[in-house]
């Protein structure tokens, strides 16, 4: 989870700031402050990630506030004012929103936090080697058992807080006690993609997309979520014929 700040002086714009981080699953709000004097006792007492903050404030603005950070964490201006938007990349901003903005822009600003945030931590377990057999199966522990699986017979999975079910041909699904994240590391990103915060489908099941879900039969529809609808969309352009 990428901890973040929210910080503006205007307690409406403050308010949209918290309800779109916690909106966006790989957000954690750590706090949210009315000004950059407040925001820096916090940070002395707290580690963050990423930062929304607005330019103009009372007494130190958030420019000024993002200049004088030793160790500045990814910073995401906000304004009313379209003239710091060049101000702002001076400062190394990841990004700049224009108020009033809506949650798609929030999103395409939150993502470009995410992306930043995972190259500057790629020493992480993505170079461990892989669970995957050389047979194509993974060993998955429920109850008080440890059973073999074939990924080719995964349809799709499905998080359920802290556990996860896996969705088999011809078989019982399958609940283990593991996180959609590391799942979703485990498995060979060329079969199995995430569509959801909730959902992981095996690629070569999907029978159909319609609008924003994808059709494994008659009886299964999975819905392809806002934060993952541009990459899954990027991967139909490259399969499907025609324009």
């Amino acid at each position: 989870m990428i901890k973040v700040l929210a910080i503006d002086d205007e307690p409406l714009a403050l308010q949209q700031l918290v309800t779109y981080i916690n909106k966006v699953p790989f957000l954690e709000l750590t706090g949210q402050c009315h000004s950059a004097l407040e925001a820096q006792k916090l940070m002395e007492e707290e580690m963050v990630d990423a930062i929304f903050c607005d330019i103009n404030m009372p007494d130190l603005s958030g420019m000024d506030f993002a200049r004088q950070l030793a160790a500045p964490p990814f910073i995401v201006f906000t304004t009313a004012y379209s003239e710091y938007a060049v101000e702002g990349y001076k400062v190394n901003a990841v990004d700049y929103l224009l108020k009033p903005f809506g949650m798609n822009d929030f999103l395409r600003a939150a993502l470009k936090v995410q992306e930043q945030y995972n190259l500057r931590h790629q020493e992480t377990p993505q170079k461990q080697s892989s669970p995957v057999q050389a047979d194509g199966t993974i060993f998955v522990k429920t109850d008080y058992r440890v059973v073999r699986i074939a990924i080719s017979d995964i349809r799709y999975i499905e998080g359920m807080s802290e556990y996860l079910k896996i969705h088999l041909d011809n078989q019982k699904p399958i609940i283990t006690l593991l996180s959609m994240k590391k799942m979703e590391d485990y498995l060979p990103p060329t079969l199995f993609m995430r569509i959801h915060r909730s959902y992981i489908v095996n690629l070569q099941k999907i029978q159909e997309v319609n609008k924003n879900r994808v059709i494994l039969d008659a009886d299964t529809y999975l819905p392809i979520g806002d934060l993952y609808k541009d990459r899954f969309n990027e991967y139909l352009e490259q399969k499907f014929l025609g324009k």
